[in-house]
């Protein structure tokens, strides 16, 4: 009698019971998933961080308030007591020629050529639509003096005298040039601000007024010899009217007072060495532009709900 051998196919010991057909297929074993996160923690932690966020701008708001609101006492201050300790010899003078002489050049190419790229474009436009080049001088001036005059003007003067007085305060608070001024009964904001505020919404609006001239006459000039427009056609002035002027002189007042302001108030935030005046300059250029566009948008609002919108 033979032995049949262990793995024999007969042998019904090894062999895996039959399923049925309906049955589905093993699944693998489950891998247990990671711990997450439970949704209240992460909710915590991102109603913290933009509190501290909301709280940190509550309080640069406010200290910029207060820059502002010293500047103007210093003002004050400066009239009422001409000899006090705080008043600086002849820094008014100097702050008018670096911000009014030393910009000129500057402001005239850039506003310049901005508008000859405005009218150029507009008479572009017209040529393909009506070929009627009669109101082309007139809405060109009406614009630049209500709105882009002063804006680009600003604009300009934030990126150039905005960053020059940051890295100037900055520089100086960070090698406690501005601690000593106070040991010595000296307030930083009527020393370092206030010739600057003054001095600035001197020259903003003559820059300003510069800067128009140029940008309607080098437009005159591209009307002329790219599409042939008569200069007493374009050089016309008769809509023009007082409330254009006024909303020059005050939005070029309202930028002026800004960006000082502005600027110093970066460059007393100053930390560190170079890289916190870095970061101060850039803060300057940045906030000084967006208040400019703020207040363009504020005044602008303003003009055309005293006006009944007939700007």
């Amino acid at each position: 009698m033979t032995e049949q051998p262990e793995n024999s196919p007969e042998d019904p010991i090894d062999q895996p019971p039959d399923k049925p057909a309906d049955q589905p297929p093993d699944k693998p074993p489950s891998v247990p998933a990671e711990p997450e996160v439970p949704r209240a923690r992460w909710l915590h932690r991102r109603t913290v961080a933009t509190g501290a966020a909301v709280l940190a701008v509550g309080r640069a708001v406010l200290e910029l308030w207060r820059v502002y609101v010293g500047t103007l006492a210093g003002i004050v201050r400066g009239i009422a007591r001409r000899n006090a300790p705080g008043r600086a010899r002849g820094e008014l003078w100097s702050q008018l020629y670096s911000i009014g002489n030393r910009s000129l050049v500057f402001i005239l190419v850039t506003l310049g050529f901005i508008g000859m790229v405005l009218t150029y474009e507009s008479c572009l436009q017209l040529s393909r639509v009506t070929g009627d080049f009669s109101q082309i001088g007139v809405q060109s001036l009406r614009l630049i003096i209500s709105d882009f005059g002063p804006v680009l003007t600003a604009l300009m003067l934030a990126t150039r005298v905005g960053a020059g007085i940051a890295a100037e305060i900055g520089s100086m608070k960070v090698t406690e040039q501005i601690d000593a001024l106070r040991m010595s009964g000296v307030l930083p904001i009527d020393y370092l601000i206030v010739p600057r505020f003054l001095a600035s919404l001197v020259m903003t609006l003559v820059l300003t007024v510069f800067g128009c001239l140029v940008m309607f006459g080098a437009g005159g000039l591209t009307a002329r010899y790219s599409f042939g427009v008569n200069p007493h056609v374009y050089f016309d002035a008769s809509l023009i009217r007082g409330r254009h002027i006024a909303l020059l002189i005050i939005k070029a007042e309202a930028f002026g007072a800004a960006i000082p302001v502005v600027a110093g108030f970066c460059g007393l935030r100053a930390r560190g060495s170079s890289e916190g005046v870095g970061w101060a300059t850039t803060a300057a250029v940045i906030g000084g532009s967006f208040a400019v566009i703020i207040l363009d948008f504020i005044i602008s609002a303003a003009a055309l709900l005293v006006t009944g919108g007939d700007l």
